[in-house]
Parts: structure tokens; sequence; C-alpha cells
């Protein structure tokens, strides 16, 4: 491009982010106020993203230092801060790039001069029908709501996806990732979407129309059966009592989790603190996010984890750069973490301050050895000798707990159990590791397999080794928030869960149906069985 045309170029990107920003306040504007604030949540993200130097003001530069047109710029931008998100050790947190591409295809098709699509025009001919579309933006999911759309399935995605956690909050039934589904329907053509079993019926016969409608009506009664739960403790029916903990992302992420009764965070992401910045946050930064949560919670526990991501240029923890082909396997969260004192210390220092305003615990992530742990344990005393000969207050006995996500350190829980107060086991990476699968690589993903044997003797292993020292075990991957596995998690004698607040009611009801006493001996048989089959089948009558 010219250098006379460049200043116009710039313009001509700032207009486009304008519009963006006028278009996504249009759709808050059109949530209703009975919404739960998470799904509001999903918009400011968007709107902040507009607002980020990371995107707006490096393409801005991008454009004067190449010469290149602005949707050029913009692209370069996004490959990058998706390769910062994709090297993240949290797979939910890998995610956070769908919101990324959703900003900038969104000030691309503006630039571009493209058409709104149907559902963001006059929506009222959109009533129950049934999207099918390659991909969704959180404004657009909103939009489809407002406008009573019954259904959607998309080409792209996978179930740890931030279009998928919203759609489960919206309440719309969705399927995401169904490689080919243009080649298989027709436009106007009659479809059954099921959300929960993943299927996606085309031209129904009237036998498959009336069960899909008789469940329908029996979802809407069930769901409404449960709103009485909010208040009522997680209780089996044998008398054990059950604590159901939210994950959390931002200081104001609780507020939903409160509203569906949840006892405590189970777990608080601190990734955000670092991302989209040519900086690492200082301590005083680490300790207001923290102290805003605490304060919100009104006394309950909040579980706080360290950093939990992967190195790489475009986050400014100076050295970090990956030298290995394979960022999973790299360095990574507490290993990350104990190369990088500034960063690592000043984490520690503000976890540790913000203990006084009420009950912390602090959770390291994707341990390996007991050497890692100890020497943690050891900087976390040292922290607190310092604080406390400054008379800076802080909480003594801040339980400091290990997540429990390598299968190294599954099976050697026990010692770990000998120097931690608490285990969290995070089922995400516990179950790709275990299996040798990227659960996000859509050519393997199919064998990630929470059920297999080798997952299930690792997670047992865990909890007995937590029970012998007499210690709390919870776990926060998204196998604690699956329905479908929270009787086999009860009976392997899981008693904490910590999952996003969409389905704690739902959780909650399936406690309240269970007595333990009753499917301990089913979990157990089925960890000592060798043939498949018979496996399966013990399962199956858990679940």
């Amino acid at each position: 491009m010219p250098r006379s045309e460049i200043e116009a170029e710039i313009q001509r990107l700032r207009g486009a982010v304008q519009t963006a920003k006028q278009d996504l306040r249009a759709v808050r504007e059109q949530i209703p106020t009975t919404t739960a604030p998470d799904i509001a949540n999903f918009i400011d993200t968007h709107l902040l993203m507009l607002e980020d130097a990371a995107i707006t003001f490096d393409s801005e530069r991008l454009i004067e230092a190449r010469g290149c047109n602005a949707e050029w710029a913009l692209k370069m931008r996004r490959d990058a801060l998706v390769k910062v998100f994709d090297e993240m050790d949290d797979p939910y947190l890998r995610t956070r790039k769908d919101d990324v591409d959703h900003v900038v295809t969104r000030i691309q098709r503006i630039l571009a001069n493209h058409e709104q699509k149907k559902y963001e025009m006059d929506g009222n001919h959109l009533a129950d029908i049934v999207v099918v579309t390659d991909e969704l933006s959180p404004a657009d999911a909103i939009l489809m709501k407002k406008n009573g759309v019954a259904a959607f399935v998309t080409r792209y995605g996978g179930a740890t996806s931030h279009m998928s956690i919203l759609v489960r909050s919206l309440g719309i039934p969705g399927i995401v990732g169904v490689h080919g589904i243009h080649q298989y329907i027709s436009e106007k053509e009659l479809l059954i979407v099921d959300g929960d079993e993943g299927v996606v019926v085309a031209d129904p016969d009237t036998v498959s129309l009336s069960h899909y409608r008789g469940q329908q009506s029996e979802r809407r009664r069930h769901a409404e059966s449960l709103e009485h739960l909010r208040e009522v403790q997680a209780i089996t029916s044998d008398g054990v009592e059950i604590e159901l903990h939210a994950n959390v992302e931002l200081p104001g992420d609780f507020v939903a989790a409160q509203n569906v009764g949840a006892t405590g965070v189970g777990l608080y992401r601190t990734e955000f603190l670092y991302v989209n910045r040519n900086d690492i946050p200082n301590e005083e930064e680490h300790f207001r996010a923290y102290r805003e949560l605490i304060n919100s919670v009104q006394g309950l526990p909040v579980t706080i984890r360290t950093l939990d991501m992967g190195a790489d240029d475009d986050i400014t923890i100076e050295g970090s750069r990956m030298d290995g082909a394979n960022p999973a396997l790299g360095l990574r969260a507490i290993r990350l973490s104990l190369t990088q004192p500034e960063a690592y210390w000043s984490q520690l220092r503000a976890i540790i301050r913000s203990s006084a305003f009420g009950p912390v615990r602090l959770l390291i992530p994707m341990l390996s050895n007991v050497s890692e742990g100890q020497q943690v344990i050891s900087d976390i005393r040292t922290v607190q000798t310092d604080l406390e000969r400054r008379h800076v207050a802080f909480d003594p006995k801040m339980l400091i707990g290990a997540m429990i996500e390598v299968p190294a350190a599954a099976i050697c829980a026990d010692a770990f159990a000998r120097i931690f107060d608490f285990f969290s086991i995070g089922t995400n990476d516990l179950i790709q590791y275990t299996v040798a699968i990227d659960r996000l690589n859509n050519s393997v993903n199919h064998l990630y397999d929470p059920l297999h044997p080798a997952v299930l003797r690792l997670i047992a292993g865990t909890i007995d080794a937590a029970q012998a020292r007499k210690i709390p075990v919870a776990m926060c991957g998204e196998m604690a928030g699956d329905v479908s596995y929270t009787r086999l998690l009860l009976a392997l004698g899981l008693r904490q869960f910590s999952v996003n607040p969409s389905v704690l009611l739902e959780i909650k009801h399936i406690v309240a149906q269970t007595n333990v006493a009753e499917i301990e001996h089913l979990a157990r048989t089925a960890l000592s069985v060798s043939d498949l089959g018979e496996f399966k089948t013990l399962l199956e009558k858990l679940r």
C-alpha cells in the first residue's frame, strides 16, 4: 500500500471498530434483565477486546509498519493472539481464542461491507426455526434467543468452546462440531435437534416426532422442578453431605453461582490477568482482583489457582519462550512460574495477603513430583514469614492444595497427600495425558474417554489417598460438571464438585436421588474387572 494511503486505512479500521462496538452495545441492550449475568459477560468480554490495544492499536501499527490493509493486519494479530491461547494449560482457557476469532471476524465483516446475517435483521420470521451454520458468535446466540430460534447446529466448535457454554446458559438446544452437516440436510427441511444426546434427525417420521415432543415436555417440567433446590443443601438420600462449588474466571462471575446456591468457589482461574497485555500484572493488581472476589462471596471458601498457562513471546514473561515442539508437555503452569521469579513471587504474595479477607485456599497446578510441591510450600512459608515481620495481615492457616492432573501425580497421590492440605482433580488434562490425545484435535478427540479404566483407576487412587490422610479432595474438571458421571464419582468417594453454575442444580438433584451406600460396591467392582464388556455393564448400572 502506498504511504499516502496509510492514514486513510488506519481511519478505515477505526471506523469499523466503532461500528462493531455500536453493534455489540445494541445486542447487549436486547438482553432481558432476567437473564443470568454470565450471559451479558460474553458481550462485555468482546466489547473489552475492542478496546484492547492487543487487537486495535497493534493492528494499526502493523498497517503503518508493513503497508498492509486493515483486513490483513487484523489477521496477523488474530494469529498471534490465538497462538497465546493455544499454548495455555487449561483447555477451557484455550477456547478463549474463540472470542478473539469472533471479535476479529465482526470487524472484518464490517470492513468488507458484508450484509447482516439473517438473524441480525428483523427476526420475527425466525421463531421456531433451526439455524445450521459454520459457526456462531456469542452475539449471534443472544440475538437468536431473542428472536425465538428453536435450536442450532454448527459445523465447527467443541464442547468446551465459549459458544457451547453460552448456549447451555441460554437454554438453546444446540450441537457443535458436526462436520459435513450441510451435505445431509436441505433448506426448510424439518429437523429435530437433541442437544443432550448430540443427535440431529432430518425429515423425521410421525413416531420420532411424537417421541421427541414427549421428551421436550418432560424436560420442561423437570427444569421447573429443579428451582426449589436453590436453597436446599446437597445431601444424598442416605445422608452424605456434598459440597457444590463453582468454577469462576472473573471476579464478577460468582453472581450467577450464588443464584443457584453454590457453596464456594472451587476454582478461580487467574490467567485473565495476564492475557492481552504487554507486561505482567504486579502484586497490587493480583491483590485487588482476589479481594474483589473474596468480598463478593461473603465468607464462602475461595480456591485460587496460581498461573496455569504455557509460555509464548506474546506473554511478556522474559525468557519464557517454549523450545519444544509440543506445548502441552513444555514449560507450563507451575514449571513456568518457578522459572519466572518476578511474576511468581508477586502472585504468591497477593494470594497470601488476600487470605486476610476470607477463607482462601491456594491451588498449585500441574505438579508432577513431590519436590516441586515442597519447593512451592517452602516459598509460601517464606512469604508468610516476611509478611508477619512487616505486620501485614494474612491467614496463617490458609490451606495449600495440589492439582492432580498429571498421571505421575495421581499414581504418587499418597506422597502428595503427606505434604498438602487438599487435592483438586483436574480431569481435562488427566484424561488427555493418560490416553495420549489432544482433546481439541478433531482427528483424535473421539479417543478422549473419561470412562477409560485407566482414568477411573487414577481418579479412584487419588480419592483413596486423600481419604487415607483425611484431607479434602475435589474435582474441578469438566467430568465433574457432566451429570452422566455424577453417580459414578459419588460412588468413587468424591464429596466436592466444582462446576459451571449452569449444571449445579441438576447435579444437586442427582445427589439427592443417590444412595451412596448402595452403589459404592459397583464402582469398586468395576475398577477390578479386566473384561471390557463387564466393565461397561457395571458402569451403566451406576449411571
